[in-house]
């Protein structure tokens, strides 16, 4: 089944390993199919989307065209899915597919997202005097 573009990805700007993940993603969205929602953005309203913060907080959000949701793991492997065939993502999101390798990503990022607030946040943007700064896309 074809992903329905553009996707809308939901991330903690505030966690720093999110935030260099998205900021990798971000350089590398040519065809422009991802937009990027920092959901740690005080003017963040997650009731728009039908969800609490709480809920986005939890594990990463992606949204498709249609208005769908996918999370955690499976956000990541509809992320891929913007990149062309035959792109390390594209390869990425086959090998994640894979039996053992699905359930130690599975396994991994469940981890991952429940003891991520314990990593480094970023830096406050004000910090770097690019405070109230929109983000785009």
């Amino acid at each position: 089944m074809a992903t329905a573009f553009p996707l809308q990805i939901f991330y903690d700007g505030a966690c720093l390993v999110c935030s260099k993940e998205m900021d990798h993603y971000r350089k590398r969205n040519v065809h422009g199919h991802l937009q990027f929602i920092d959901i740690s953005r005080e003017d963040f309203q997650p009731e728009e989307y039908g969800k609490s913060k709480a809920e986005f907080m939890a594990q990463l959000h992606v949204r498709d065209g249609e208005g769908n949701f996918t999370t955690g793991i499976d956000a990541f492997t509809t992320i891929w899915q913007a990149y062309p065939s035959g792109s390390v993502y594209r390869l990425f999101s086959a090998l994640v597919g894979l039996p053992g390798i699905d359930l130690l990503s599975r396994g991994g990022y469940k981890l991952f997202a429940r003891y991520r607030h314990l990593l480094p946040k970023r830096k406050n943007d004000c910090d770097s005097g690019r405070c109230g700064l929109k983000q785009t896309g």
